[in-house]
């Protein structure tokens, strides 16, 4: 089954509480046990663009993201592992689950 681990950090001013090479390991770990599916880093808060669509059709366009949270999307995995307890060990392995990071898990709905 495939689920997506949603990396968030706890806020855009918070410093960075894992290396470069933390990151490193753990993607070179999921890749190497064939559970990756697709992961990408995002780009920088700054460069988001929030799309609304209102009940009369007109658009609204607006620079940054739109949150009312500290807790800032930073990137995703997309893994294909059995079951949820799997998913939930890699989640905890993730280093974006350390401090005051979170990795919400989500399974992918398949049509």
């Amino acid at each position: 089954m495939k689920y997506m681990l949603l990396i968030y950090s706890g806020s855009a001013d918070a410093p960075d509480e894992c290396t470069v090479e933390d990151w490193m390991a753990y993607d070179k770990e999921a890749r190497e046990a064939g559970v990756v599916v697709s992961s990408h880093s995002l780009a920088d808060l700054i460069t988001a663009t929030t799309v609304r669509v209102g009940s009369s059709g007109e658009r609204t366009v607006t620079d940054g993201p739109f949150a009312e949270s500290r807790e800032v999307l930073g990137g995703y995995y997309v893994i294909d592992v059995p079951d949820l307890d799997v998913a939930v060990d890699w989640a905890a392995r993730c280093p974006g689950s350390r401090g005051s990071g979170a990795v919400e898990v989500r399974p992918i709905a398949e049509f």
